[in-house]
């Protein structure tokens, strides 16, 4: 079973709006924080937003505040990630994530779920 099924990625002009969704099982849900990075190739992977075990907390990364809003759903054991004023910086690949809330901000960890990446590219 693939732990984390990311869609919703895409290609739109700067200005526009695209939401990711990241799928998980009870479990995964349940246990963990959740979070998003993104990664641009010859870049390190960067933080982009998390979100605490039933939304008990929020964190964003600089470059996303104020335009990017994380969220779950727990009926649907789904994340997401509401993307607005995207700029042509925020073309990457977004990977959904999955980890202890103490870790979850970190670039990695011995005990990180990863998705398998979903391509996000904005025009100028």
């Amino acid at each position: 079973q693939v732990p984390l099924v990311e869609s919703g990625g895409g290609l739109v002009q700067a200005g526009g709006s695209l939401r990711l969704s990241c799928a998980a099982s009870e479990r995964t849900f349940r246990t963990y924080a959740m979070g998003w990075f993104r990664q641009v190739p010859g870049k390190e992977r960067e933080f982009v937003a998390a979100i605490g075990s039933g939304s008990s907390a929020t964190f964003y990364g600089d470059s996303v505040k104020g335009r990017f809003t994380i969220s779950i759903d727990n009926d649907l054991m789904t994340m997401y990630l509401q993307m607005n004023d995207l700029e042509p910086e925020d073309t990457a690949v977004y990977y959904c994530a999955a980890d202890m809330f103490a870790r979850i901000r970190d670039t990695d960890s011995g005990r990180r779920l990863w998705g398998q990446g979903t391509q996000v590219t904005v025009s100028s």
